[in-house]
């Protein structure tokens, strides 16, 4: 598989998104998420995202016990900042003892001695981010970390960041229905930050295979995100089978032609897609195969401009740093 660098670390062009694997997007056979992770990276994907928050540990815990024994074959991302209280809810936390006691956590469950690249999952608004970012590049001299990333920042918090130890990674929101990160994408190319778009697909939407609220299952926390609910979600459905017939034209299926979108946006963005089934997994991977055309790439824009609400609630938008 082609492979792309962030900063010096080399990876895949496509990575793999493991949240799923443990929460949010509905049921979950443990078997096909093994099977998926295995598949991936007997395809050449040898990038994995997770976070400790993913499952309150389960994420890390699960891609360990699975890969255990194939750790010399794949890249790992994990993320520390989100805070789950019973009590007080999410929260964020930075604090220098926090980031040391995550890390440790993080490498337990994992089954590693090193994380391959270490994400502030998101900006503590009370921690200057040159502490946060001191602290994390005490980790790398300690052997414990090799690269640092940062998810959901500014392009001011990013130049501030990068002054203290050098940033490989961005990870932010990023599709046909989520592109902020596009006045963003400069400043880092300058600073040579790569690009991590997460939730590429624009949380499954992008695929097609959501066509009414009752295709998510009950727990399914994207029922509560604004781009799902009421008239958004009746015309966001509209542009998406705008972006199918285009893809029924080109012979591709509407998620890959979103990866390919995406992944023609420059050599140094490298999606992590999230799934846990084998069979999208494969279908992600075509993408890398899939070269747009100009006349495409304006039909596919016309399309994008159109999406309608905001791709997190209120509370949630608030923990973004954008």
């Amino acid at each position: 598989m082609e492979k792309r660098n962030l900063g010096e670390l080399e990876v895949s062009a496509l990575g793999l998104g493991c949240m799923g694997m443990s929460e949010f997007y509905g049921k979950i056979d443990e078997k096909e998420a093994a099977n998926t992770l295995h598949t991936a990276i007997d395809n050449g994907i040898n990038f994995l995202d997770t976070a400790n928050v993913y499952g309150n540990g389960h994420n890390e815990e699960f891609i360990g016990k699975v890969l255990k024994d194939r750790r010399n074959e794949f890249m790992i991302a994990t993320k520390f900042g989100f805070v789950r209280d019973p009590e007080k809810g999410v929260g964020i936390s930075a604090k220098p003892d926090d980031v040391r006691s995550e890390v440790e956590k993080s490498l337990r469950r994992l089954r590693m001695n090193t994380i391959d690249l270490y994400y502030l999952h998101r900006v503590d608004p009370t921690i200057p981010i040159e502490e946060t970012v001191g602290v994390m590049s005490d980790l790398v001299r300690e052997g414990k970390v090799r690269y640092l990333g940062l998810s959901e920042v500014s392009a001011s918090t990013l130049k501030r960041a990068i002054k203290v130890h050098p940033i490989s990674a961005l990870q932010t929101e990023y599709s046909l229905w989520s592109r902020d990160l596009e006045s963003i994408i400069p400043v880092a190319r300058v600073l040579g930050v790569g690009i991590v778009p997460y939730s590429p697909l624009g949380r499954g939407f992008l695929s097609g295979k959501v066509k009414s609220i009752d295709d998510l299952a009950p727990d399914d926390y994207r029922r509560h995100l604004p781009r799902f609910q009421g008239e958004n979600f009746k015309r966001n459905v509209d542009l998406v089978n705008k972006l199918e017939e285009i893809a029924k034209e080109k012979g591709v299926k509407a998620s890959q032609l979103a990866l390919a979108w995406l992944l023609q946006q420059g050599d140094d963005i490298i999606p992590i897609p999230g799934t846990k089934h084998v069979n999208y997994l494969l279908e992600n991977i075509e993408a890398l195969n899939i070269t747009l055309s100009g006349d495409e790439l304006l039909q596919i824009d016309k399309v994008s401009s159109q999406i309608l609400g905001n791709r997190y609630g209120e509370l949630s938008m608030k923990y973004t740093n954008m």
